[in-house]
């Protein structure tokens, strides 16, 4: 039986009738309730999944190449010496592609799982294709450009691309308190040490690169009396002043070009949301609430309070779904440069998925952005105008949910 085709490219063909081909060859012989072990490199013949999983595996995933005698699905491995007998080593997924499929994904969208063929390494060996490769460039769509940044070597004979280094370097920027402009003078001293080496000349346009990692936040003018939102987007409905308080809409600072005097910075909730559930890992983890035993009736969790239980037992439609995402709001100011200044202060508001475990949901990289309100004193009652953001979009996920890919079970649903 003619195998080559495990050394075609997964957009081919060949490749995908070979695969079809050794389907229909390990289902009639080593099927088990209608499963087989899967051989893709993530799975290494540990896992029993049916035939479209399996399938969907290794389309994302190169066939094992050593693996040309299928003795664990049937055939019976011949006794000459020179047999082969495969041996199932561990696959360590490059972390920048687990990333990329986390971020953009590859359900749902043809054009993208083409892409994802093209660019996912192959164990370490890239697809030798390369007509393929530049065809897949040629839109210039985000997820192209993220990835041309991603596959770009950042030099010569260096071991990590483009992507990782800038990724890395913001990554030491946020836990060492870096300013924009030394970030600057780092990367113009790389470029100028180094030749050759593919870097952005200033953090500004470094932070365009990690942008199409997605999760933007937009920017709403508030009113520094805290009266009101300007959430009109027509740009015929122009105001210069503010409805209830009259005072100007603009900062008497810049008198060359309007900017407004004070700016809500909102993050949406709906890709957050979605993003949880994209990767694996955190899908299963989302679901802790309901798959986790309580052990000795202690509150130890939300979902061990009454408030909870009441909830479920009034919201039963709600509650039949694990995944349904409950969401607990925290907010407090502070003074981002300590005492060196009186006169700025910021107002953060936090959501806090609660369907993760006590020990995941109260840390604070699974904190949830929702806002930044600026502000010299505190809102009090005035927290109100700047919520109606999150509280339409609460109201518009509780009526109609958002669709959403859980990831770990390969199920779209509705949140």
């Amino acid at each position: 039986m003619d195998r080559t085709w495990i050394e075609k490219p997964r957009t081919t063909k060949e490749y995908q009738d070979g695969i079809n081909e050794f389907l229909d060859f390990a289902f009639a012989r080593a099927a088990i309730s209608d499963r087989i072990c899967c051989p893709c490199p993530r799975c290494a013949f540990g896992k029993w999944h049916k035939r479209d999983t399996v399938q969907d595996h290794l389309l994302l995933k190169p066939f094992p190449k050593n693996y040309l005698v299928w003795n664990r699905h049937g055939e019976i491995q011949p006794a000459e010496p020179s047999s082969i007998e495969v041996q199932a080593t561990p696959y360590q997924e490059n972390p920048l592609n687990t990333l990329i499929n986390d971020v953009f994904g590859h359900h749902g969208d043809e054009g993208i799982t083409g892409v994802n063929d093209a660019v996912i390494d192959n164990g370490g060996e890239d697809i030798a294709d390369e007509r393929l490769h530049e065809a897949s460039f040629d839109d210039g769509s985000e997820f192209n450009e993220f990835v041309r940044d991603g596959n770009e070597k950042l030099h010569e004979g260096s071991k990590c691309t483009k992507l990782e280094f800038i990724i890395k370097l913001y990554h030491i920027k946020i836990l060492c308190r870096i300013s924009d402009k030394a970030m600057t003078m780092i990367l113009n001293l790389l470029r100028d040490t180094f030749d050759g080496i593919q870097l952005p000349s200033s953090f500004y346009l470094a932070k365009q690169v990690i942008c199409k990692l997605g999760l933007e936040y937009t920017k709403i003018d508030a009113c520094p009396n805290d009266c009101m939102l300007y959430l009109d987007d027509n740009p015929d409905n122009v105001q210069d002043t503010w409805k209830y308080c009259g005072i100007s809409r603009w900062s008497p600072k810049k008198k060359k070009k309007k900017q407004a005097a004070k700016v809500l910075r909102y993050f949406p909730l709906k890709p957050r949301l979605k993003r949880l559930y994209m990767c694996s890992k955190t899908a299963e983890h989302m679901q802790w609430h309901n798959s986790a035993p309580a052990r000795d009736g202690l509150l130890r969790h939300p979902r061990d309070g009454q408030a909870w239980k009441d909830f479920n037992a009034t919201h039963t439609l709600f509650a039949e779904e694990p995944r349904n995402v409950r969401l607990g709001l925290a907010i407090d100011g502070f003074n981002p440069f300590g005492a060196l200044s009186s006169t700025n202060n910021v107002w953060p508001v936090f959501l806090i998925p609660y369907n993760l475990s006590p020990w995941m949901c109260m840390n604070h990289t699974s904190f949830i952005l929702s806002m930044i309100i600026p502000g010299k004193k505190s809102l009090g009652n005035k927290i109100d105008m700047y919520l109606q953001p999150l509280i339409d979009e609460l109201k518009d996920l509780w009526n109609d949910g958002v669709e959403t890919f859980d990831s770990s079970s390969e199920n779209t649903f509705r949140t």
